[in-house]
């Protein structure tokens, strides 16, 4: 089946993260796309009631394109942990509490570790939704380990502690040009691109 095309200029980002608005936005700017922040419209983010990435960015996706009346593209990303029976997950953003403070929440990771296994994957799906109901996803990962302490003052959530497979620099450390070609929300990203903007 055919994916639909995304035709506009302007996309709501349907997060009030700072730092995966800007992420998405420098994706997009090669496309000549603007990106428009939920945050930036008042639009709140609705609960993320879902049981996997996938049913939570449809339901972020879609609550914005209701609300704002524009197509909107949410992300729902995070860390899976094998030896933590694949927690963080879906409640990475979670694990840092209201404060949102992922130093809490990296530690918090490195304190149930323990000296087990430090595989680990980051995992996001992006969801485009328009007004009327339509609606694309596309799940990217990447491979890697857990590194302590955390390293580097870039990227943002568990960046400092992820070290790619085949690498030596964590996400934190990396240059974002240099994540941007690996990372697990540039994967989802380029079938995205396949799929919905092909022709621009």
């Amino acid at each position: 089946m055919t994916s639909r095309q995304f035709a506009g200029d302007r996309l709501l980002i349907a997060s009030h993260n700072r730092g995966k608005v800007e992420e998405i936005a420098e994706l997009l700017a090669s496309f000549s796309i603007q990106a428009v922040s939920a945050g930036a419209l008042s639009i709140p983010e609705p609960d993320e009631t879902g049981d996997s990435f996938e049913s939570n960015a449809v339901l972020k996706a879609t609550a914005a394109a209701e609300m704002s009346g524009m197509p909107a593209l949410s992300d729902d990303s995070g860390l899976v942990v094998p030896a933590l029976g694949g927690a963080p997950g879906i409640y990475s953003a979670r694990w840092a509490g209201p404060a949102k403070d992922f130093r809490v929440a990296m530690e918090r990771v490195q304190q149930e570790l323990g000296d087990r296994d430090r595989d680990a994957m980051f995992v996001a799906v992006l969801a485009l939704a328009w007004p009327d109901g339509g609606i694309e996803r596309f799940r990217g990962e990447v491979a890697g380990t857990l590194t302590w302490p955390p390293r580097g003052d870039r990227g943002f959530g568990y960046d400092p502690m992820f070290v790619p497979l085949g690498g030596t620099e964590t996400f934190g450390e990396m240059d974002p040009a240099e994540k941007h070609k690996i990372s697990h929300r540039a994967r989802a990203f380029a079938k995205l691109v396949d799929s919905c903007f092909n022709g621009r």
